[in-house]
C-alpha cells in the first residue's frame, strides 16, 4: 500500500510539473484569415494580433515574461494589437502581486503600426478599474469602455466587461455605426456574441482560458461562460458571424494549464 501511495504521489507531482510547464510556455501563435463587409475601397489587408488574460503575477507571469511575449508580438509585425482584458492576477495561490503600473509597463514596448486597443476584464473591475485605466493610458494604449474608434480601415468597438455587468452592447454598436470602416468588436467575455446583430461580423474575446484545465474524455472543468462550451475556445461561426476566443496568456485560481496552452491570434483581415 505504501508503495502504491508513493507511485501515486510521484505521478501527481509529475502531472503538476507538466501543467506548470504548459502554463509558462511561450504562447502558441494561431492564425485566421477573414473578409469583412464595409472594407474601404482600395484599402490593403491588415493584420491584427489578439492577446487576452495576461494576469500578471507570480509565479507564472512576472513582468519579465510579459516583456518576452511583447517581443514575440513585435516580431510578428501586427498592424493592430487587441488586448481583451484581465491584466493582472489576484489568485490566492500566487506568490507575488504587482501594481498595475509595474505589471503593464512591458506593454509600452508594443509597436503596432495603427495602435493598440484594450478593454477591461472582470478581474480588472474586481481589483482596481481606475488603476487599470491609468496604467493603460500611461502605456499609450487606447482603452474603449463601451466606445469605438477608427484604426485604419476598421471601426473598432470596445465592449466593457459583461461578466461584471459593465457591458453596454447597444451603445457600443451605435458608436461603431457612426464610424466609417469595417466593424470589429473587442470584448473580454465572449457571451455577448449571442446577441450580436448581423451588421458586425467579427468579434474577438478571451475570459474562458479555453477551460485552462481540460481533462481527457471530460473536457474543461469550467469555462466561466453562460453558454458552457459553445463559446469556450477558438473560432466559432454562427449566422454569418465569426467569434475568436483566445486561451489567454496567464492563469486564474492556480498557476497551471492542462490541455489549454497559452496562445495569441494573428487575424488577417481584408475586404471582399
Amino acid at each position: 500500500m505504501r508503495r502504491l501511495a508513493l507511485i501515486a504521489l510521484v505521478l501527481l507531482l509529475g502531472l503538476l510539473a507538466y501543467a506548470y510547464r504548459e502554463a509558462t510556455a511561450d504562447p502558441i501563435v494561431r492564425r485566421l484569415a477573414v473578409t469583412l463587409p464595409g472594407w474601404p475601397a482600395g484599402a490593403p489587408p491588415i493584420r491584427a494580433l489578439l492577446l487576452s488574460d495576461i494576469h500578471v503575477g507570480g509565479p507564472d507571469m512576472p513582468p519579465e515574461r510579459l516583456a518576452r511575449i511583447v517581443a514575440q508580438v513585435n516580431a510578428l509585425r501586427p498592424d493592430i494589437v487587441l488586448l481583451a482584458g484581465d491584466f493582472i492576477s489576484d489568485k490566492r495561490t500566487g506568490t507575488r502581486d504587482y501594481s498595475y503600473p509595474v505589471a503593464l509597463a512591458p506593454l509600452k514596448a508594443l509597436a503596432p503600426r495603427l495602435g493598440t486597443v484594450a478593454v477591461l476584464g472582470n478581474h480588472d473591475h474586481w481589483k482596481d478599474a481606475a488603476a487599470a485605466r491609468s496604467a493603460l493610458r500611461a502605456a499609450g494604449i487606447i482603452l474603449l469602455d463601451n466606445d469605438a474608434a477608427n484604426l485604419g480601415p476598421l471601426a473598432v468597438g470596445g465592449l466593457d466587461d459583461a461578466f461584471t455587468d459593465h457591458a453596454d452592447l447597444p451603445v457600443t454598436l451605435a458608436r461603431m455605426a457612426r464610424l466609417p470602416g469595417a466593424k470589429l468588436l473587442l470584448s473580454h467575455d465572449p457571451d455577448p456574441f449571442a446577441d450580436l446583430p448581423p451588421g458586425t461580423t467579427l468579434m474577438v474575446a478571451g475570459h474562458t482560458h479555453c477551460g485552462q484545465i481540460v481533462l481527457p474524455l471530460w473536457g474543461p472543468l469550467s469555462t466561466q461562460s453562460d453558454y458552457g462550451r459553445r463559446y469556450a475556445c477558438g473560432v466559432v461561426r454562427e449566422g454569418g458571424k465569426t467569434l475568436v476566443v483566445s486561451a489567454g496568456l496567464g492563469t486564474s485560481i492556480v498557476p497551471l494549464r492542462l490541455g489549454a496552452a497559452p496562445d495569441m491570434w494573428v487575424i488577417e483581415m481584408r475586404g471582399r
